[in-house]
């Protein structure tokens, strides 16, 4: 089984602690660093190349956020997990635009810590399963715009078909035939995922794109 290798960060060292003694308890799970504020996660990262950090997000100099954001970019293979004991929406989504893949609640579990890990590992995201299911979805819904945002070409065939074109219409106006028009509108719904004309006009309108 391959080794795990885990760098904690947490301005506690108590929690440092605690996490060590979990994670050691697995045969193939290593910590092979701790730091204690972001700058010096920072450093660690480039020093010893974990596999995971256990990030707090929230601490003094530089938080987690921030920390995360620079191993994020200097070391993109490096799995990143957000510790807190924040659970709103702000702080979850904050730590996955950084480029985190996981986030714990502190006041989880021991198994939750070691799933987290597994999962991460497994290049795939975690969150708490205490989290609101409410933010989750809505964590999923504006990850999903944000990763998929309409072209200018898109927006404009939105905008029209919005306010009521056809495609042969739209395709006059913009001089295209309506077989690309269609082609434009399909993507647009797979893309936002709606999938009716008054769900498109509502989308467009909650954008500024028309105010009909």
């Amino acid at each position: 089984m391959e080794e795990i290798k885990i760098l904690l960060v947490d301005d506690h060292k108590l929690l440092r602690d605690g996490l060590r003694n979990i994670i050691e308890q697995k045969a193939n799970m290593h910590v092979i660093g701790e730091a204690s504020n972001g700058r010096e996660a920072i450093q660690k990262c480039s020093k010893l190349l974990p596999n995971v950090v256990i990030m707090d997000v929230a601490m003094a100099g530089l938080n987690g956020i921030e920390a995360a954001s620079q191993i994020h970019k200097n070391h993109p293979d490096i799995k990143i997990i957000g510790a807190s004991m924040h659970s709103g929406r702000q702080f979850i989504q904050s730590m996955f635009k950084a480029g985190a893949l996981g986030y714990l609640l502190k006041d989880g579990d021991s198994e939750e810590l070691i799933a987290a890990i597994i999962t991460v590992m497994q290049n795939r995201k975690y969150l708490s399963k205490d989290i609101n299911q409410e933010i989750i979805a809505s964590l999923n819904k504006s990850e999903n715009l944000e990763k998929k945002q309409l072209s200018f070409r898109e927006k404009e065939v939105l905008q029209l078909i919005a306010e009521g074109n056809s495609s042969k219409e739209i395709g006059e106006i913009l001089f295209l035939s309506s077989k690309t028009i269609d082609v434009h509108r399909n993507n647009i719904m797979k893309k936002i995922d709606v999938y009716t004309i008054s769900e498109l006009t509502k989308y467009a309108i909650q954008e500024g794109l028309t105010t009909l």
